[in-house]
């Protein structure tokens, strides 16, 4: 780990405008620098850099912020490989923490291992291009395939030889552990201890991690040598480097080709991804064959949110491919479904088309995922009323993972007509599942929570919502009182950027990010003394009084990292948040600050002009006035909203709670007025 003095240094050593220009050509224009954007197709200059504030900026795309954040984005490196990156570039020496006996043996082992691999590929290479039987076997393999030279290199296929176990000799001549060649899979030992090549014969496709070493290799079967192997494909095994869920073919090349078009094609081979980048497709990526996991739809989550899977027109493999897309549903991911003419899969159709005709092609096939199950299953269906039902609850299934509430309603909407089913009906079932499904997660972390005591005490004590040992019923309102069963308060939600509330809540951040720190006010205590208010301290108190807390979890974490530190001697809160150790926390802040709003342009009449650090007093209370009646505002819209719904509407129990909820809210508006006097309230 790199401790924070390093950090620090690191920091206060890199410039932006040496860091972007390595990567950007930049045209100085005022006292800033200006050029393409390195993150989408920008046809004229939109890329902003500020030496002064050591920022960059698109004012296109939105992208940028400080020196690492470049970084991390252009290079897809991880906040500490980023840092290594800078240190590198400004001969700043790593001093890590000091790591414990049995964590430097676990990073020893790894090390090892990640060092055992990148030798392996590097003879797999060397044998496959400076060997004679590399070139006339594996190298005709691959040029028999249609693979360039500059592909081959890009994804440094390689070969094994026929030999069982030249490669292990080699290895044990360099001085390679027994024990490791074994851990990482590149050979294994039989019943009379000897050293065995797993990939003997073999063309090489190796596996990279996200930062491009190498964590496990792929190996085709080719030549009559190898007859009677059964399996025509085999992979490295689990190792303490290689976990096969948790990695996809193809991403360290495509990520940042992912990042540029916004969207990643999944494929199921490695040659898939292969001649889907020869054709100018380079943003693709395959699961090898195994069925697509949580962990990789996070990783490609990472870089996109738009999804086309590719498929060859077998049914029977569409079919049983429904249930990984079901769970690109759920983490949030929008999915597209494009299927290649018969007797096409994405390498002989990459292989036959340009990246013009390919494009066009993927472009006007491509179908959203829910449209294009409903029509397939619709077709085995048929007018079977058995099937028919069946089909319904399945395409219910998909619509109820979705997190999103609006993409949920056009979702049922579309199907509706599809289906030629009533879209209320659609709405219950979708809740019914969706309800039935927080069930089963809340059990689950019960039951995890239980194991847990347990395996700590040797005892499992009772559950409760007081200790914090279970978490509270889910549909709650503002002052925390049950409003039914199928109504869900507004309040709680997430991911409402939208609203107006929210608009004041990342302007009191974006405040708290500049002036945190900054003495705006002075309280009078019981014995008459004055003590000064910072921003941080009256933010914080001012959301206790009315039990409120902000929407957006970044904006939470903020808000409680300046309240923890704002007493700590030099302690200034746009330096501290723009250098945060957390990538998503620093560029929040870096965007807040480069985009310094002016509320005075939209609301203040003055005579002369008034910078926001100047009205600090009169700013942040007001901002935090027009939060709270913006929370209740929007609240009531919503219950009013939801009053109208026919399935409240025409049940007496639920429109009763709904109706009491409404006189609540109406009943802390007036409070809120009359504590907080007659104020007027700003609209954006």
């Amino acid at each position: 780990m790199i401790d924070q003095a390093t950090i620090d240094r690191i920091m206060d050593a890199a410039q932006i405008y040496d860091v972007v220009s390595d990567f950007v050509t930049l045209r100085k224009r005022g006292v800033n620098y200006v050029g393409l954007c390195p993150f989408h197709d920008d046809k004229t200059p939109s890329f902003y850099v500020s030496p002064a504030k050591n920022l960059c900026k698109c004012f296109a795309c939105g992208k940028g912020g400080n020196p690492v954040h470049f970084i991390m984005e252009h290079e897809q490196f991880s906040f500490p490989d980023a840092l290594r990156y800078l240190a590198k570039k400004y001969g700043i020496e790593i001093k890590e923490r000091e790591l414990s006996d049995e964590e430097k043996a676990v990073h020893t082992e790894r090390e090892s291992l990640f060092v055992v691999n990148q030798f392996a590929n590097d003879y797999f290479r060397h044998t496959l291009r400076e060997t004679e039987e590399g070139r006339n076997i594996g190298m005709a393999y691959f040029r028999n395939r249609g693979f360039r030279d500059d592909i081959i290199e890009k994804f440094q296929l390689g070969y094994c030889t026929e030999s069982h176990d030249a490669f292990a000799k080699e290895a044990l001549a360099k001085g390679y552990q027994k024990d490791y060649l074994v851990k990482t899979g590149l050979c294994y030992e039989t019943e009379d201890h000897r050293l065995r090549d797993r990939f003997w014969g073999r063309v090489i496709f190796p596996v990279h991690t996200l930062s491009g070493k190498v964590v496990a290799f792929g190996g085709r079967v080719l030549a009559a040598a190898t007859k009677g192997v059964k399996v025509k494909y085999i992979n490295s095994p689990e190792s303490e480097i290689y976990h096969k869920s948790n990695e996809l073919y193809g991403i360290y090349q495509a990520k940042q080709a992912i990042v540029k078009q916004d969207r990643c094609y999944m494929v199921e081979g490695y040659t898939d991804v292969i001649s889907m980048h020869q054709s100018g497709i380079e943003n693709v990526v395959a699961s090898s064959g195994t069925a697509l996991t949580t962990q990789q739809i996070k990783l490609i989550h990472r870089f996109t949110s738009n999804m086309t899977v590719l498929y060859d027109g077998d049914a029977a493999g569409i079919k049983a491919s429904l249930r990984g897309i079901d769970m690109l549903l759920e983490e949030g991911m929008n999915v597209k479904v494009c299927l290649l003419p018969d007797g096409d899969d994405p390498d002989s159709f990459a292989r036959k088309h340009n990246s013009t005709a390919m494009r066009a092609f993927l472009d006007e096939h491509e179908t959203d995922f829910i449209r294009f199950k409903t029509n397939l299953l619709l077709e085995d269906a048929g007018r079977d009323p058995i099937k028919r039902a069946e089909l319904i609850g399945n395409i219910v299934q998909s619509i109820s993972v979705i997190p999103e509430a609006i993409v949920r309603d056009v979702y049922i909407k579309e199907c509706a007509q599809l289906l030629h089913v009533e879209d209320r009906l659609l709405v219950s079932e979708v809740a019914k599942r969706r309800e039935k499904e927080a069930e089963q997660r809340a059990e689950q972390r019960e039951r995890e929570r239980k194991r847990s005591l347990q395996a700590q005490t040797g005892s499992t004590p009772e559950a409760s919502v007081e200790d914090g040992t279970l978490p509270p019923p889910p549909e709650m309102d503002a002052e925390n009182t049950p409003i039914g069963t199928t109504y869900t308060s507004f309040i709680p939600q997430e991911g409402k950027e939208g609203q107006e509330f929210y608009q004041y809540e990342q302007q009191i951040i974006q405040m708290i990010v500049r002036y945190g720190e900054r003495v705006m006010c002075n309280t009078t205590d019981e014995k008459g003394e004055e003590h000064p208010v910072t921003v941080i301290e009256y933010v914080m108190a001012d959301l206790q009084q009315d039990d409120l807390s902000f929407h957006n979890p970044l904006h939470r974490q903020i808000l409680a990292e300046a309240a923890e530190r704002i007493h700590q001697p030099e302690f200034i809160a746009e330096h501290y948040f723009l250098n945060h150790p957390d990538p998503a926390i620093g560029q929040l802040s870096a965007d807040l600050i480069s985009d310094r709003y002016q509320l005075s342009k939209y609301h203040f009449k003055a005579q002369k002009i008034v910078t926001d650090d100047e009205r600090l007093y009169e700013l942040v209370p007001l901002l935090m006035i027009n939060f709270k009646f913006a929370i209740i505002d929007e609240e009531l819209k919503h219950t009013l909203k939801a009053l109208q719904d026919p399935a409240i509407a025409n049940d007496n129990e639920q429109c009763t709670t709904v109706m009491q909820h409404y006189n609540e809210l109406r009943q802390i508006q007036s409070a809120m007025a009359k504590r907080l006097g007659d104020r007027v309230v700003l609209k954006l």
